[in-house]
C-alpha cells in the first residue's frame, strides 16, 4: 500500500519537528558555585580611569556649549546697552 501524497509531507514536518526538539542541549550543572575571578582591584582601578574618561568625553561638549552660551548672553547684554544708550541719549 502506498501512502498518499497530501500526507506525506505534514508526516515529513512533524517527523522533523520531533528530531530538532531531540537536539536540545543540556543545561549547565547548577550545583556547582561560579568560577571567581582574579583580582578585582586592577580591574577596577582600570573602570576607575574609564569611567573618568568617559566623564570627561561628555562633560567636554557640555562645558564648550555653556562656554558659548554665556558668551551670547554676554554679547547680547552688550548690544542691549548700546541700544539703550543710543536711544536714550
Amino acid at each position: 500500500m502506498k501512502p498518499q501524497p497530501r500526507f506525506l509531507v505534514p508526516f515529513l514536518l512533524v517527523l522533523a519537528t520531533l528530531m530538532l526538539g531531540a537536539c536540545r542541549p543540556t543545561p549547565p550543572p547548577t550545583e556547582q558555585p561560579p568560577e571567581p575571578t582574579a583580582q578585582s582591584a586592577p580591574a577596577d582601578a582600570a573602570g576607575d580611569a574609564k569611567a573618568t574618561q568617559m566623564r570627561d568625553a561628555i562633560q567636554a561638549p557640555l562645558d564648550k556649549a555653556r562656554a558659548v552660551q554665556d558668551a551670547t548672553q554676554k554679547a547680547a547684554d552688550q548690544q542691549r546697552a548700546a541700544i539703550d544708550a543710543a536711544t536714550t541719549q
